[in-house]
């Protein structure tokens, strides 16, 4: 099989889509869910938090063990484990049953979604590469585009269960296409690092000063993005009165701008550095944050007002998100999948810590995401400037 770039993307946004359909698929039945397994909306809403420590979890294993055995192994067995695990979680009658699965079907995402930069990684280099993940990414945000969408279609169609059967549906799909489409890219000859130098090779990126200035920016996006993704079923169908029925179309909305962003960042290119696009993504989504801050201290918040920055906050995700990555790869191209699964488990863990912190506490209000948004915006920014400093911001000729 050979593989050229459309190819690549096509198939490496097919299995990263997993992430944000399991995420985002069941959010406009977050209030249904939680009345069939006893709790509150905002301790249900802990279930995106564990899916998120699980998904962390699951790439800090499956990335070595990718670059050991190869992305194919990996890649299908996570699927395996995703697959039996949202089957589990469509007969759930507690909270407890609830996040127990949500963690187990989230250690099969990471293992299988980890391989998706590695891939690319293993295909091109460089800028090549940065572009190849930004149309990879353009094409993945149908996935969050379209899964609240499907998920409150089947809401409506039985109940909230037959989300969780859709994800097992879909991960099957995914067996077959990677199973018969994919050819292993890991070159046969690359070398296999035992467990102590897989500590070692984890231990090389932590210390990295410009590799953890990416893999810290990233972080802090994910983090914003998921103070926005856990506080949005309260505070758009609770707090602002949107219905189910509308509530993917609200959501749906802040894809179109990651889609534009990612068009924007591939023309971008051309002329500008990867880390001079980090840093334009980061900028905009703290003025954002100020912004909104500003908005619930005056009591002006509301749908009309939250909405539009919202899309700019999380259309800039479609901007530093890809150029982060390539640029990290960079530095760690003999050990790609384990670079990538360290700043997949990071992110993912900081995702988890924004949701904890925005439904944890149980405020009925829209401050806990705002601030929460505010302070990872603010942290994104100085990690980047005191890490990265210079690098990349010499401006490149057209090519």
């Amino acid at each position: 099989m050979t593989l050229n770039s459309r190819r690549v993307a096509l198939l490496v946004a097919a299995n990263t889509a997993l992430a944000p359909f399991a995420i985002d698929a069941y959010l406009p039945a977050m209030p249904a869910l939680a009345e069939a397994v006893g709790a509150s909306i905002h301790h249900t809403e802990l279930s995106i938090s564990t899916f998120l420590a699980g998904f962390a979890l699951g790439q800090l294993m499956g990335g070595p063990l990718s670059d050991r055995l190869g992305r194919k192994p990996v890649l299908l067995t996570g699927l395996v484990i995703f697959l039996l695990a949202s089957l589990m979680l469509a007969t759930v009658g507690s909270l407890g049953e609830l996040l127990s699965w949500r963690l187990v079907q989230a250690l099969g995402g990471g293992a299988c979604v980890v391989n998706s930069a590695a891939i690319v990684r293993d295909c091109f280099q460089g800028r090549e590469a940065a572009k190849v993940m930004s149309t990879m990414a353009m094409i993945m945000m149908l996935a969050p585009l379209a899964a609240p969408a499907v998920g409150s279609g089947l809401l409506y169609l039985a109940d909230w269960w037959l989300i969780f059967v859709f994800l097992a549906v879909y991960a099957a799909f995914l067996l077959w296409l990677m199973g018969t489409k994919l050819p292993e890219t890991r070159a046969p000859d690359a070398p296999a690092a035992s467990p102590r130098q897989v500590l070692r090779n984890y231990a090389s990126v932590l210390r990295h000063r410009e590799g953890m200035g990416y893999v810290l920016a990233v972080a802090a996006t994910f983090a914003g993005m998921f103070a926005f993704i856990t506080a949005s079923p309260f505070l758009y169908i609770t707090h602002y009165g949107v219905s189910p029925a509308i509530y993917p179309v609200v959501f749906g909305a802040n894809v179109v701008v990651m889609a534009a962003s990612n068009r924007v960042n591939i023309r971008l290119l051309r002329r500008r550095t990867p880390q001079q696009n980090i840093r334009l993504g980061l900028g905009v989504q703290l003025g954002v944050a100020c912004c909104l801050t500003l908005l619930v201290a005056s009591g002006q918040d509301s749908l009309y007002t939250v909405v539009p920055l919202i899309m700019l906050f999380m259309g800039m995700v479609g901007m530093i998100t890809p150029n982060a990555i390539a640029s990290l790869l960079e530095h760690f191209s003999h050990m790609s999948a384990t670079a990538t699964a360290l700043l997949g488990s990071i992110q993912f863990t900081c995702g988890a810590l924004a949701g904890v912190v925005v439904s944890g506490f149980e405020i009925d209000s829209a401050w806990p995401m705002v601030l929460t948004m505010l302070a990872v915006s603010l942290a994104g920014n100085l990690a980047l400037r005191g890490l990265v400093g210079r690098a990349g911001r010499e401006v490149t000729p057209v090519i």
